[in-house]
Parts: C-alpha cells; structure tokens; sequence
C-alpha cells in the first residue's frame, strides 16, 4: 500500500485493507519458503518485528515437548523413529533438515529451548502460537506439570491452540497452577474430515455453534481457509459469526502456489480475517499490496 513516502517495503507481518489489519502468521516460523523451519533465528526475528509465529509441539519419551510437526523423525531431522519414544539426549544430537530433504546446522528446539529465547526482548504484538499435534490421550499428569513449569514465566508471548480442546485445558491448566497470569488458547475445529461434511448453510451453522461449545475459552478460532470460502460461497459468513461471538479468526495456510492464491487472498481480507497462516509471508504481503496499487490504478484512471 502507498504512503507519504512511497511503497511499505513488505515485511510480512501484515495486510493493510482500509481500516482493516490482517495479521501475517508466520507458519513454522518461515518468512521465505526456502527457510529452514523453527529456528532460533527467525524466532528472534518474529519477536523484534513484532511478528505472529507457529510451532508445533509433540510430546517426546521423556515427558516433554519437541517442537516438531510430524509424529516421527525420518522426515524433518536426521533421526529415525517416533518422536514419542525418543529421549532429550538423542534429540539434542539431531539436525534439522531443509526444504530440500538435506541436513543443516539447525538443532531442534525442545520446549524449553524455546521458552528461554521467548523470554527475550520483543517488540509490542510480539506472539507465538504453539500448535499442540497430541490429543488428550498423550497429556500426562507429569507432562502438563513440565509444560506448565516451562511456560508459565513468559506465557503472555504464546497462544496455546490444538485440535484436541481437552489436551489444551489440561496444559493450559496446568501452566495456571504454575503462576501464569494469561496464556491465550486458540482451538481449530477442522479435522475429522470438516471440509467433505460441510455443504449447506445449515451445516455452517452448526459447525460454528459445535465450536462455540466446544471451545468456550478460545481467544482465537484457526480455520482451513477452504472452509471461510465454501461457507461464503454458500451466503454463510462464518468469519462474522464467530466474531459476533468475541472470537478472532486465523485462516490458514494460504502460500502463493496454491490454485487462484490471489482471489482467495483478498476474499479473505474482504471477508475481515484477523490473520493469515503463511508458509511466506513476505511474497504474500508483497503480492497483496501489488494488487492494491493495480486497483489504485485502475479507479485513478476511471476518475480522470
């Protein structure tokens, strides 16, 4: 979008639509498709600029958490094996590998890891979502305890979110009874196959009330984007509607190779999301405020 002195440069923290802000997450703490996923670096990146981030969490063998998005090693670092079983000692000798399939230098963070550079200085607006992959059954009475233990003296930077609301009380529960003061929770109400049961207005309906119920705590409602535009497609805005109930929505994961990226990028800004989940946040703001000068453009002319 212009300004006083010319184009923002883009640096993926947000959309500009009006008066309308829509918050750029940064999913797996990436700003460029090409970044290695969960780093230090651009964790302390996220928290200077102010930025949204995502990890994900899973629980590993001994009572703790990895940031991790798959159940097993073999994909994302140089380990093998579930991630359920594995000990901090075999996890801290890993290695991260990149887009390409390779080894990199990167360490994996464990939970605490991550606390620690959470609790460093950032700059207003500054938050991290941890999406909890582990459902109710995984969330021991001892693995509640070191969560609640590692999160709790820096809580007010992370949200808490996960499909699975009950795993999402127990820990946020559990980070209460350790001090913390606030931690957000956020719930996604999209598995169990959502987008194939979803078809008529009266669906949607339904699907918002279930999450409503469901989740009565969550600050922030996370949505498969293809879920906001077949309800809008169907004259059901659920955006609205859970806004009408106090609830911000995140739309995620919206990258550019995805079909008609553009188009659904400014319909979910027409449609008021509060954030979008971005594998490249950058590429997106820039092809977003591309578009706004092109229609800038176009009214001028129709003006003259």
């Amino acid at each position: 979008m212009a300004e006083a002195d010319g184009p923002r440069k883009a640096d993926g923290i947000c959309l500009l639509s009006g008066a309308h802000r829509v918050r750029l997450k940064w999913h797996r703490m990436r700003r460029r498709l090409d970044d290695i996923p969960f780093t230090p670096a651009i964790l302390a990146e996220a928290l200077a600029a102010g930025a949204s981030s995502e990890v994900d969490l899973r629980a590993h063998g001994e009572a703790g958490f990895v940031v991790q998005h798959d159940e097993t090693l073999d994909r994302e670092t140089t380990g093998s094996g579930p991630v359920a079983t594995a000990t901090e000692a075999q996890l801290r000798r890993l290695h991260r590998r990149g887009a390409d399939g390779h080894p990199t230098s990167e360490r994996l963070l464990l939970l605490n890891d991550l606390a620690d550079l959470a609790g460093r200085e950032a700059a207003p607006g500054a938050l991290v979502q941890l999406d909890l992959k582990e459902d109710a059954a995984a969330i021991s009475p001892t693995l509640a305890r070191n969560f609640g233990r590692a999160i709790a003296p820096v809580a007010a930077r992370f949200i808490l979110s996960g499909h699975d609301w009950e795993a999402v009380g127990r820990l946020a529960q559990a980070t209460k009874e350790s001090g913390a003061k606030e931690l957000a929770l956020g719930f996604d109400p999209c598995g169990d196959k959502a987008m194939e049961r979803l078809e008529s207005y009266r669906d949607f309906e339904v699907f918002v009330a279930e999450a409503l119920r469901r989740a009565p705590a969550a600050s922030t409602i996370y949505l498969d984007y293809g879920i906001i535009l077949k309800a809008a497609a169907t004259g059901h805005d659920i955006v609205r509607a859970f806004h009408a109930a106090g609830k911000l929505i995140d739309a995620y994961t919206l990258n550019l190779s995805h079909p008609q990226a553009e188009r659904s990028l400014r319909r979910l800004v027409d449609l008021k999301v509060d954030q979008i989940t971005t594998d490249e946040p950058i590429a997106l703001q820039a092809c977003f405020e591309q578009g706004q000068r092109a229609a800038e453009r176009i009214l001028a002319t129709r003006a003259e």
